[in-house]
């Protein structure tokens, strides 16, 4: 489907993020590329990151990149946002993005009880998790003190303070997915008694602290996104909130932490949230908090990347603008501020700049083979 410029113009009108200016409401989703090693980013990622810039993508945010706890990494090759060579690497990347006249930020992640002891990287070192679980009922390990509650705070906020000292224009910190932060989140990894579990409110205490945390490091004019999802790695079906009221709750002590912006990751972008009602997870999460957000899930796809199958060389959008139409019609019913875009960036790194011209016929469709190499 072909559309002229002027039909995705809402696409490409600025946003104001406190005080960074992003030049049109297109993101780099953060996807997981595995191109690490020993836990410094590949050089060839910076020339990666640099080419998506280069072709006018609004902000992008970086892989899930591990801070400095012995637990974070549930795979060596994931990067990391600690010491001296990585932090490097991640300084290259940022220079080459904005001499590319682009915007970026980090998204900092602690894989939680996703660690395997006896695996690459800290084999001797256990999960951390809220409870020990994985999922419910099955137990990985034992629940984290307060001591190692406090470590990890601490660690976001390192993370965060070293963003803005390599030049990141603001930092997203991954809680969904089921990930440290949303195991804590979630009733069926969350079992404790203490002030870290219970009601939903007080699940949400743990990465307040986080929050809060990184914001006494970067001060109160850098942005701290917050990304989160009803789905887990552990089980796609899972839910944090099943009405509009447990959304308010859940999202309430976020906002009041610091959080200036949330990115919403669903299968669908375009699926309605709850029963009854015609808004996505992103413009409720607008709705109720009048905060900036990100609409993520299968963007230009002509199909949910859950429910995706075939060989590698299956195409799951079909070298058009998928979908794009709702997209457009969302972001200029001021339902969502900004739309993220992933595989079909992984794919085709111009995919901003050809949508901005209406050409979809130029489009590289996603196949499994794009994830094989940072091109």
């Amino acid at each position: 489907m072909a559309l002229p410029p002027a039909a995705v113009a809402p696409l490409f009108k600025p946003l104001a993020l406190k005080g960074l200016i992003l030049p049109n409401r297109l993101v780099m989703a953060p996807m997981t590329r595995n191109f690490a090693s020993g836990g410094v980013l590949a050089p060839a990622a910076a020339a990666y990151y640099r080419r998506r810039a280069g072709h006018g993508i609004g902000l992008i945010l970086t892989e899930g990149t591990v801070i400095d706890h012995p637990a974070s990494a549930c795979d060596p090759r994931v990067p990391h946002f600690h010491g001296e060579a990585a932090l490097a690497a991640w300084g290259r990347v940022v220079r080459e993005v904005h001499a590319a006249g682009g915007r970026i930020m980090p998204q900092l992640c602690h894989a939680g009880a996703f660690k395997q002891p006896g695996r690459e990287p800290q084999p001797g070192v256990g999960p951390a998790s809220p409870s020990g679980l994985i999922k419910p009922g099955l137990k990985v390990g034992e629940p984290m003190t307060q001591v190692e509650i406090e470590a990890v705070v601490w660690a976001f906020a390192q993370g965060a303070a070293d963003a803005r000292r390599l030049g990141f224009d603001g930092v997203e910190l991954h809680g969904g997915h089921g990930f440290l932060l949303d195991q804590f989140f979630w009733a069926g990894t969350n079992q404790r008694s203490d002030r870290y579990g219970g009601t939903q409110v007080q699940r949400t205490r743990f990465a307040g602290e986080v929050i809060r945390a990184c914001r006494r490091e970067v001060g109160p004019d850098f942005p701290i996104l917050f990304r989160f999802s009803q789905w887990k790695g552990q089980d796609y079906q899972a839910r944090l909130v099943d009405t509009p009221d447990q959304l308010r709750r859940f999202l309430g002590p976020l906002v009041d932490a610091g959080v200036d912006a949330f990115d919403v990751s669903t299968g669908r972008y375009w699926d309605p949230a709850f029963p009854g009602s015609a808004f996505g997870l992103a413009a409720w999460t607008r709705k109720l908090t009048g905060k900036p957000v990100i609409a993520a899930g299968s963007v230009g796809l002509d199909r949910d990347v859950f429910g995706a199958e075939g060989d590698g060389s299956q195409a799951f959008h079909d070298a058009g603008l998928a979908g794009i139409d709702r997209a457009v019609a969302l972001v200029a019913r001021e339902e969502v501020d900004l739309i993220a875009v992933g595989r079909a960036l992984l794919a085709d790194p111009a995919w901003a700049r050809k949508v901005r011209e209406g050409r979809p016929e130029g489009l590289v469709a996603f196949t499994r083979n794009s994830l094989d190499a940072l091109h």
